[in-house]
């Protein structure tokens, strides 16, 4: 039997991806499916958001996939909290929700609906300095200072893990954590400083850790 009389004989692979391929495409434009689509998420959609910022509460109409840093940053124009890589990687836009420190850029803003978060804008003023702030200075512990915010409300909520006693993965007594520099730099781990003042950074906290012993 030749080659042409094979493929006379029966189905051919050709045939049969042609077919797969018109069913697929006969799917993806079907009316009823895009209209189900279209019921199931609204054409600009809002959530409506409070947001409570430093101790003032911010009342926002925000499409549901705006994260909480472009909702500070473009729509509260609260541009403290930097936007490094926003992919979770760089830690430069960290704040504080709930006491807990996260990666702004990966939290949707209509999650923390009526959570308190904090921001380096409500650790302090030029005037009246966070002891964070106060150390940051008086050590060097910033350059460029884009990752600066970042790094001082990652700094301000893992001295709040250690008083609460919460191990990290260096601990060597669970149940007596002594901060040297080896559990400051596991625990501030996730914020990079594109700089490398890292050595500045650990002594900035570990004055402010000490001071707050006396």
């Amino acid at each position: 039997m030749t080659t042409t009389q094979k493929r006379d004989a029966g189905v051919t692979r050709r045939a049969i991806l042609a077919a797969a391929g018109t069913a697929t495409a006969a799917t993806l434009i079907d009316p009823a499916l895009d209209a189900t689509v279209s019921r199931s998420r609204p054409t600009g959609a809002t959530e409506h958001v409070t947001l409570k910022i430093n101790g003032v509460e911010h009342h926002l109409s925000l499409d549901p996939r705006v994260t909480l840093l472009d909702a500070l940053r473009e729509h509260l124009r609260m541009t403290g909290t930097k936007k490094g890589c926003d992919h979770g990687q760089c830690g430069a836009c960290t704040v504080i929700v709930e006491g807990r420190r996260i990666n702004s850029c990966l939290s949707l803003a209509a999650m923390h609906d009526g959570e308190a978060i904090t921001t380096i804008e409500g650790l302090g003023t030029p005037e009246d300095l966070h002891p964070l702030q106060t150390a940051f200075v008086t050590h060097d512990g910033f350059q460029c200072g884009y990752c600066t915010p970042g790094q001082i409300c990652s700094a301000m909520a893992m001295l709040d893990e250690v008083r609460l006693g919460i191990p990290s993965h260096v601990s060597a007594d669970l149940f007596d954590i002594a901060l040297t520099d080896d559990e400051i730099r596991e625990r501030m781990s996730g914020n990079i400083c594109r700089c490398a003042a890292y050595p500045n950074i650990v002594a900035a906290i570990r004055e402010v850790a000490e001071s707050a012993k006396a």
